[in-house]
């Protein structure tokens, strides 16, 4: 995914004098090609985050469409003031991007998780969250956050995410992307832990249950229309997320279900309420806070009584 984006990054600048990317202190030889076309709209702020996202809004407020990368939790938690009142205070187009989101940097220390962002990314106005699930899911998405004309938090994972995907999909913000059909339940996912949904739908449909696996790329804003579609057909939904389950994904839908008179059995894969003190690889660390196919398979058939 961070291979993806700097190629497409690449790509966007050569297109688009707008185009500058600020970046703190973090992937600098994944944009040389960038630099050696466009060098004085690659600008390395340092480790300053809360200076790079002011200067992010007054490049915008010029005329620019700035894109500020950093590891997820230094781009977002460190400098959560200045997104509020310098971004999104004045609505400008500044495409926020997370590197190495949820648990890509687990063997780093819960000092480089990103559990929470999406929660709290999402409660400001104007702001639109996109997770994408695949590195074909981010050359689409960060076109569309460029033209977007708002905030746009992107969070993406690190490197080696299988792409599930044939061709660049058309990405547009609020509206989710059915995979899979099926009429038993109902899988939600956001980001690359799509690709443990669809596993698991996989493995069910060999134990006699059908799983229809939804795309929810855009956490905010949510396609309440396919939400309201899900709740039709179907008794029993799941979200799975690499985030905690507080304020992410599963957060979103439930207060989307909260405000209807809805017989739709939702649950959750995702992390419990507490931090991980132990170092490991990101399977170690979401199979610790149980994000996992095995943990799809056993929620759906504990939900639906099979």
């Amino acid at each position: 995914m961070r291979n993806s984006f700097a190629e497409e990054l690449h790509a966007l600048a050569v297109e688009d004098s707008r185009v500058v990317l600020l970046s703190g202190d973090i992937g600098n030889r994944l944009f040389d090609k960038t630099k050696a076309v466009a060098g004085d709209r690659v600008i390395n702020c340092g480790v300053a985050e809360q200076n790079m996202m002011g200067v992010a809004s007054g490049l915008a407020q010029s005329g620019f469409r700035p894109v500020v990368y950093t590891i997820t939790p230094f781009t977002t938690y460190r400098c959560f003031e200045q997104i509020r009142v310098d971004v999104c205070y004045h609505d400008v187009p500044v495409t926020i991007v997370g590197t190495g989101s949820g648990l890509s940097y687990a063997s780093l220390g819960p000092t480089h998780h990103s559990m929470e962002d999406v929660a709290i990314l999402r409660t400001l106005p104007g702001m639109t969250v996109f997770c994408p699930s695949d590195a074909m899911e981010v050359r689409s998405g960060l076109r569309t956050a460029i033209s977007h004309d708002g905030p746009v938090y992107t969070r993406l994972g690190k490197k080696g995410e299988p792409d599930l995907h044939e061709s660049p999909p058309i990405i547009r913000f609020g509206r989710a992307e059915t995979m899979r059909d099926g009429h038993d339940l109902c899988l939600i996912a956001a980001g690359p832990v799509l690709g443990l949904a669809m596993a698991a739908a996989e493995e069910l449909a060999g134990m006699g249950i059908s799983a229809r696996v939804e795309n929810f790329h855009t956490v905010k804003p949510l396609d309440v229309d396919r939400l309201t579609e899900i709740e039709s057909r179907f008794t029993v939904a799941l979200t799975v997320e690499e985030h905690g389950r507080i304020g992410g994904l599963y957060g979103a839908v439930a207060e989307w279900l909260s405000s209807r008179d809805s017989s739709l059995v939702l649950r959750c894969v995702a992390a419990q309420d507490t931090f991980l003190h132990t170092i490991g690889t990101q399977d170690y660390a979401r199979n610790a806070f149980g994000i996992s196919c095995e943990s799809i398979i056993a929620l759906s058939r504990q939900a639906l009584g099979r």
